[in-house]
């Protein structure tokens, strides 16, 4: 396992992948934007490149070759969260979709099937991309109790995501892992962070991040990353190389550095969610709040056993309907009206109409419903913000 088991999460989070730099003699973290490299000679350079290529690592003397294989600085963010998810590896993609479609492909090679069972609810990307059959597969939907009943012997991946996206429906990790058997399960992360939940310590084969979140944390890059062992990770990494998904280095260097402040902001934000949380379920103007651990949201007990916290997200169910809504997210001012999450600033959203939009009207979420990510302002002016913004309404609440 990567990491020193002496040292806590936070002094993680800022000395991972950092290994290199003194030899290098840096304290900053580079960025290298080669796209060729020189080549030592003919078969060191050779070898070097057969062995990225087929999901391996640089040879010794080879050299980096070409940065659709590899690149140095994109290795360093990987070896961070590989350790700060208790991992052998970590792949970086240049989208969060780009990481889970190299999952279900290299899950369909190496597991010999194309049968995927899917945990809804499920961020709309990822669920209209299960759907769409663009990768060739057959995706049967259930809840958490019943992947046992839909396992097939062609089911080569179990896809499931806890909190949910939208409304943050909490799913025990290793109970699924317990009915998927030996069918590996990749449990998008996203919403939970690091700094709140381990799954590869729960059982879960693989970890996915949408990196453009908390893990770069500022609004500014957009990436992917799967966290796991070295033969997924190896088979990861083929299906990048022939596909082409690296993760820029620029942006490897900027997911890098948010990792440094991640716990810190993870744990503000989450304070003033609570308090957010708390005050919205008193207000007429909204009928329900989604939020781990708020009410009867968590009867498996699963914050403070699989969770260490309930994050920073929330959705409120809102009294007056998809009228409602609109009303809110146009009136908002603090909060910005915009898709994506995990930022210094607070967003508000409304999943039917955009993130989830493409998915079945079975399985997409209420019209009423809009969803918040909690920034880093103070908590007072963001009260402040959204009851002027639920006030506004003239209907119910």
């Amino acid at each position: 396992m990567a990491g020193d088991p002496f040292h806590m999460f936070d002094t993680t989070a800022v000395h991972a992948g950092r290994d290199d730099l003194a030899a290098l003699g840096v304290h900053a973290l580079p960025i290298d934007l080669s796209s060729t490299n020189p080549l030592p000679d003919i078969e060191c350079g050779g070898a070097s490149y057969e062995s990225m290529a087929t999901g391996g690592h640089p040879e010794p003397g080879g050299g980096a070759v070409y940065a659709r294989l590899w690149n140095p600085t994109v290795a360093r963010f990987e070896s961070a969260l590989a350790e700060l998810e208790h991992a052998d590896e970590a792949v970086a993609f240049s989208s969060g979709m780009a990481a889970l479609t190299a999952t279900i492909l290299a899950a369909k090679a190496d597991r010999g099937g194309n049968h995927v069972v899917a945990v809804r609810p499920l961020y709309g990307g990822t669920d209209h991309l299960l759907a769409s059959g663009l990768l060739g597969v057959d995706t049967t939907y259930c809840g958490p109790a019943e992947v046992a009943t839909v396992i097939r012997p062609d089911t080569c991946l179990v896809v499931m995501e806890t909190p949910a996206n939208p409304t943050l429906e909490l799913v025990d990790i290793a109970a699924v892992v317990d009915s998927a058997g030996e069918v590996p399960v990749v449990v998008d992360n996203t919403f939970a962070t690091p700094v709140l939940q381990n799954p590869l310590l729960l059982g879960a084969t693989l970890v996915l991040h949408s990196a453009t979140k908390y893990l770069g944390g500022h609004g500014d890059v957009v990436g992917g990353v799967v966290a796991t062992n070295a033969h997924w990770a190896s088979a990861l990494r083929r299906v990048r190389a022939v596909t082409g998904g690296l993760l820029h280095p620029l942006a490897a260097y900027l997911l890098h550095r948010g990792l440094t402040t991640l716990p810190i902001r993870v744990r503000a934000q989450q304070t003033t969610a609570q308090k957010l949380a708390a005050w919205c379920e008193s207000h007429p103007g909204v009928r329900d709040v989604y939020y781990p651990g708020a009410g009867d949201s968590d009867p498996a007990g699963l914050i403070g056993r699989q969770m260490r916290g309930p994050g920073a997200m929330i959705a409120l169910r809102l009294a007056g309907g998809y009228q409602h809504a609109e009303r809110v997210t146009n009136r908002v001012r603090l909060f910005t009206h915009a898709v994506s999450l995990g930022g210094v600033d607070s967003l508000i959203q409304h999943p039917a109409a955009l993130t989830h939009r493409p998915v079945p009207l079975e399985a997409r979420p209420d019209g009423g419903i809009v969803r918040l990510s909690v920034g880093l302002e103070d908590v007072d002016d963001l009260h402040a913000d959204l009851s002027q913004a639920l006030d506004s309404f003239p209907g119910p609440g």
